[in-house]
């Protein structure tokens, strides 16, 4: 089965999602982990996305929001709020062992996204991320390692985007366990204009 997301009344399936770690200082420093000399970079597959918050896959989930961007034409033409759902004890013991991240971070239900929506402009986009009415993460372009623009060259160096594909930009501090039952809202602002909002309740 080919899993789509929604975009301008369209259902477009992307080939692959590619992600963008330790792109946020604060978070970087929450985890413990050193300011990578380069863009970390590593890919989700179509058969990770998924309408449905999971609390749980062979070991407890953690979150992290993230600003999401739909590639179309050589370039970014819309935004969502994502989830990038982690294995992250699983993630910390390949870590350790100096092994890739994959088996923690593209398993099937790991990437969550609300609808794509176009925007303005880009360096203005944040996002924000509520947990039971509770602001929890909160974050944007202006605090980014990597810049939009300066990943999409970035991955055009050694990596062909499709259509459709779409690229996740790192998350701010704040991440944490995702609670069985707990409510979600994400949302994506283009300065103080709210551009669109998702809800999901954990499983």
């Amino acid at each position: 089965m080919i899993n789509t997301i929604k975009y301008a009344e369209q259902t477009i399936a992307p080939s692959k999602i590619i992600c963008i770690g330790r792109n946020y200082v604060e978070h970087i420093k929450e985890l413990g982990n050193d300011i990578p000399d380069d863009m970390v970079v590593f890919i989700k597959p179509n058969s990770s996305l998924t309408e449905t918050l999971q609390s749980q896959h062979q070991e407890p989930l953690h979150y992290e929001g993230e600003l999401c961007f739909l590639y179309q034409q050589g370039r970014f033409t819309a935004v969502a709020f994502g989830l990038d759902l982690t294995k992250r004890q699983l993630q910390s013991n390949l870590k350790q062992k100096g092994l890739p991240w994959e088996r923690a971070k593209a398993f099937v239900g790991s990437a969550l996204f609300s609808d794509f929506v176009p925007f303005d402009n880009l360096e203005q986009l944040s996002l924000s991320l509520t947990i039971n009415e509770q602001l929890i993460q909160q974050g944007g372009v202006s605090l980014m390692m990597y810049k939009p623009h300066d990943i999409l060259i970035e991955l055009q160096t050694f990596l062909p985007l499709q259509d459709g594909d779409i690229v996740m930009t790192g998350t701010p501090k704040g991440v944490g366990k995702v609670m069985p039952g707990a409510c979600f809202t994400g949302c994506i602002f283009e300065q103080d204009k709210e551009l669109v909002c998702a809800q999901w309740t954990a499983s």
